[in-house]
């Protein structure tokens, strides 16, 4: 029979369904968001308007919570079984805990990249940049809002909603395990909620809000968490006109929406904003639909499946498999690029000649994480 290709390292052939060992797809698609991720925190420059936020209403933002929800499905989602539960939400709650130590650390990195560059080329309104001034102009009050998650600088904010969804994640498999549909049910209730009655984790350093809704955003976790569960469980994406093409059209009218900023379009009809908005804090609908319908299209598509099915060596796949240290090292390295365009009166050949460079580099810092992993596995057989 024609093989159909899904994810998680598990074909379906026929009826049965065969693992295959690690899918170094998800891998790849993690890695391309990671780049672009890093490409669009340094605005200003050419590379920029290559990514697919240009073309579309949702960025790589939504792809990588997307994406990260298939991935916990592949490595939890199976085990979290009777006996087994509590020694995982333990594990998943320690990795929640590695993900809240790792946003405080790049925020603090964060801090004295824009402090360092403020001393060292006398540019005291880089203070003014991404959200630090309430921090230095409070700074008993800012560190300890900053430590609680009541304060966040600009373009450090993935981590701690991340964390969250950690948090999240136990109940979320719970009750997968029980119903899809009702884990399906409650949280589409809960982003709707959240999108209509404003409910959000406040700042209490300024009258703001997390910039990345937790309560919002868990719904496209769980949607990846599901769609990876009936994959798990035997089944595989339909191939059918009546989504393709729908699926087809609308990411076509989001292109042409961008391209032609046609934002001044009301359709609103008195719905709320969440519904017909293009709000990303609250995951409006319009974004929601549009990274749902090109992860559809990608998903079905033999083409894409083939070429991203690489060798567990590839530079890509180096790069996805150490997500979060990469992440870590893509935003750090982003803030100084940030600085570097800012002291240069955003030169953007500048701005994109450090681009292509961090680029490079993220593949370099890839390699030698991995290279590291053998290392250490090779000390032990060799002492024995």
């Amino acid at each position: 029979m024609l093989q159909k290709t899904s994810w998680g390292g598990i074909d379906r052939i026929g009826t049965a369904p065969v693992t295959t060992g690690r899918d170094t797809r998800l891998d790849v698609f993690r890695a391309l968001c990671l780049l672009t991720i890093f490409i669009n925190h340094v605005p200003g420059q050419y590379l920029e308007y290559l990514t697919h936020k240009n073309i579309g209403f949702s960025d790589s933002a939504e792809a990588f919570v997307l994406i990260s929800g298939l991935s916990v499905d592949v490595a939890y989602g199976g085990r979290f079984v009777a006996g087994a539960r509590l020694a995982l939400t333990l594990k998943v709650w320690r990795r929640a805990l590695t993900l809240y130590v790792a946003h405080i650390m790049t925020s603090v990195v964060t801090l004295a990249i824009f402090a360092g560059g403020a001393l060292y080329f006398g540019r005291q309104d880089l203070i003014g940049e991404i959200n630090i001034r309430p921090i230095v102009d409070q700074a008993e009050q800012g560190i300890v809002a900053m430590v609680l998650l009541g304060h966040q600088l600009g373009y450090n904010n993935i981590l701690s909603m991340y964390a969250v969804l950690f948090l999240m994640l136990p109940g979320m498999l719970w009750l997968n395990a029980v119903s899809p549909r009702l884990l399906f049910g409650l949280s589409a209730t809960l982003w709707l909620a959240a999108g209509c009655f404003k409910l959000v984790p406040y700042n209490f350093l300024d009258e703001g809000y997390w910039f990345l809704n937790p309560w919002s955003w868990q719904f496209l976790f769980v949607i990846g968490i599901i769609a990876m569960t009936h994959v798990r469980r035997g089944g595989s994406l339909p191939r059918s006109w009546w989504l393709i093409a729908p699926s087809a059209a609308y990411l076509l009218i989001s292109a042409a929406w961008v391209l032609f900023s046609w934002w001044n379009i009301d359709f609103s009809f008195g719905l709320p904003a969440v519904l017909t908005g293009f709000d990303k804090t609250f995951l409006s609908l319009t974004r929601l639909l549009h990274v749902l319908a090109l992860a559809y299209l990608l998903a079905i598509t033999p083409l894409v499946s083939r070429l991203t099915r690489l060798d567990a060596n590839h530079p890509l796949v180096m790069i996805g498999r150490n997500s979060l240290p990469v992440f870590i090292f893509g935003t750090i390295l982003a803030m100084a690029g940030q600085v570097l365009l800012f002291v240069t009166g955003k030169n953007p050949v500048i701005g994109s000649l450090f681009v292509v460079a961090g680029v490079g580099l993220h593949f370099v810092y890839a390699y030698y994480l991995d290279w590291l992993k053998e290392v250490a596995v090779a000390k032990p057989l060799r002492a024995a």
